[in-house]
């Protein structure tokens, strides 16, 4: 299941609504706005996206993952608006009867999701704002899973 929206989530309600009797494993990865590293703390960061279009690409994504590994359930929440530091942005939780199946397609989807999914990102900072460049590591690691298609 795939969900863009503006609104926050409860991670625990999330997690608890996936179940079945086939699911010996829930594998989850909660992203949050970060105060600061270098060049001054983050006062807020604003996500946009284009409505559809983005929808389109995260279920891509989680059909990707899904003919990957045996997953018995499978959700991605990504929020967009203006988000203030420690505010939940992304989770991603999969559901499968083996951890390492979940463990390894909740690491896919959230790899993917840093490169793949187009969310646009502005911070707000003291000196200024500016546009989030994609960052080489990111890179590297959604390489890494199409090495393993």
């Amino acid at each position: 299941m795939i969900r863009v929206q503006s609104e926050d989530f409860d991670v625990g309600a999330e997690m608890a609504a996936m179940s079945g009797n086939n699911i010996g494993a829930l594998a989850s990865f909660v992203g949050l706005v970060r105060g600061g590293e270098g060049g001054g703390a983050i006062g807020a960061m604003t996500l946009e996206h284009y409505p559809g279009m983005t929808e389109k690409k995260l279920a891509e994504i989680e059909a990707e993952a899904r003919s990957r590994w045996p997953l018995e359930d499978c959700l991605v929440i990504h929020r967009y608006g203006r988000l203030e530091p420690g505010e939940r942005i992304v989770l991603v939780v999969t559901a499968s009867s083996h951890r390492q199946a979940a463990l390894e397609a909740c690491a896919f989807l959230i790899d993917w999701l840093k490169t793949s999914a187009p969310f646009w990102k502005y911070e707000e900072r003291e000196a200024g704002g500016e546009w989030v460049a994609a960052r080489a590591e990111d890179g590297r690691a959604a390489k890494k899973w199409a090495a393993k298609k």
